[in-house]
């Protein structure tokens, strides 16, 4: 009697404040600075915004408005540079900041034969090592055109919202995913669409709103609270993590951390909050 295989299966997580504490690419901005691709107004902004973020995150708006304005920022940026910095950085930064409870499921899901994909509206330069770090089989991320090794400012494609739900779907015809048997985690109500797409979704650390919608949804709400670096976890995380393939090209992820700049602007009567975060 042939015995038929069983679909493949995936685990789809968002990335900033679901697998890492923080927003990536706010993280490396003090390495952006060192680097030369911002100013030292630039940190203190990003440091603030990062406070922000971490209080409440950003709306739609604010995120649209913001991906408008990275966009042109980042003309002219060079490509290389950016990587070679997150590169150099990425153990410092982000390491610590690792969510103990996420890089467990990962392990879980991997040991359950589930791909683990990493879906985040952040930066490939900033997603891709990220992704590799923790042991990630694809990523997706937003992307920008780059013309001779430097951006031109224009994006070419924006993994936010319904979009996250289309790249799961395209991986699902790729990979062979079954959809009703794949694993969706997320910290925002934007990634709803996301969610909707497979038949596990969970909320992870949601803001007043998002628990709300995940009550009438009857879906699961976690808590992420321990960050840990991966080093002091069982030895079996400590293999050399799996490639993380890309699911399109790079994009200027210190553009987006440069670009908190003008949200941090629209807040100017609050300069002297902002400069006690500049270590954050």
């Amino acid at each position: 009697m042939k015995i038929l295989a069983q679909p493949r299966t995936a685990a789809f997580f968002d990335l900033d404040k679901t697998v890492i504490a923080k927003s990536s690419t706010l993280t490396f901005s003090r390495s952006f600075y060192q680097g030369g691709l911002i100013n030292r107004r630039a940190v203190l902004r990003s440091a603030y915004a990062q406070f922000v973020y971490l209080l409440g995150g950003a709306d739609h708006d604010q995120t649209e408005r913001m991906r408008e304005y990275v966009s042109s920022l980042c003309r002219g940026w060079n490509v290389n540079q950016v990587k070679e910095i997150v590169a150099e950085t990425l153990h410092e930064v982000i390491d610590p900041i690792i969510y103990d409870e996420a890089a467990s499921l990962i392990e879980q899901h991997h040991a359950e034969g589930r791909d683990v994909v990493i879906v985040s509206t952040s930066g490939a330069e900033v997603v891709e090592p990220i992704g590799e770090l923790l042991g990630a089989d694809r990523v997706v991320a937003t992307r920008m055109v780059v013309a001779d090794g430097c951006y031109t400012g224009e994006v070419e494609y924006y993994a936010y919202g319904p979009a996250k739900a289309e790249a799961i779907a395209e991986l699902a015809v790729s990979e062979g995913y079954d959809l009703a048997r794949c694993y969706a985690y997320s910290d925002s109500i934007t990634d709803v669409p996301m969610l909707e797409a497979v038949g596990h979704p969970h909320v992870v650390n949601p803001d007043r709103a998002f628990r709300k919608e995940a009550t009438a949804r009857e879906w699961p709400v976690l808590t992420f609270e321990r960050p840990v670096r991966l080093r002091q976890r069982l030895p079996t995380l400590a293999m050399p993590p799996r490639p993380a393939l890309a699911a399109g090209a790079a994009v200027a992820a210190a553009a987006c951390a440069a670009g908190l700049v003008w949200y941090a602007s629209r807040r100017r009567s609050a300069r002297a909050t902002a400069a006690r975060f500049t270590t954050v």
